[in-house]
């Protein structure tokens, strides 16, 4: 028998295991010019609070709600000005009273749409990033 083969294992190397390909969703990041206004709509909008520590340059809703996404927002320079390429699809119970809750919020209705056998309404936050509710 060998030296190697009577060494025992080093307990800081994991051995070698096929990666894990599942990927999960972690956070939505929404870029803003004051975050703390986005953040705030988007608190009130999900009904869930804002995460301590906030800052104009960072806030975030649950970063230490288990099983939940996390919503960050970051302070950047440039303003929106085209069309986001990916948005929230948000489902609510009854859509019209949630759409007057949101626009109540700070919310903007942009369009209603019926299409492929699905109902539901573009709107804007308060800094014109889109999602829908259906």
């Amino acid at each position: 028998m060998t030296a190697s083969a009577l060494t025992p294992p080093c307990p800081f190397i994991q051995p070698t295991k096929e990666p894990d390909m599942t990927l999960s969703l972690g956070n939505i990041t929404l870029d803003c010019n004051d975050t703390v206004k986005v953040a705030t709509f988007w608190s009130a909008a999900l009904n869930r609070p804002l995460d301590d520590n906030a800052s104009e340059f960072f806030v975030s809703i649950g970063q230490t709600e288990p099983g939940q996404t996390g919503w960050f927002f970051i302070k950047v320079p440039e303003d929106k000005n085209v069309k986001n390429r990916m948005h929230v699809d948000l489902r609510a119970g009854d859509r019209d009273l949630e759409i007057t809750r949101l626009i109540a919020l700070g919310a903007t209705e942009y369009r209603r749409y019926d299409e492929w056998g699905h109902v539901w309404t573009t709107l804007f936050d308060p800094e014109g990033n889109e999602f829908c509710v259906s």
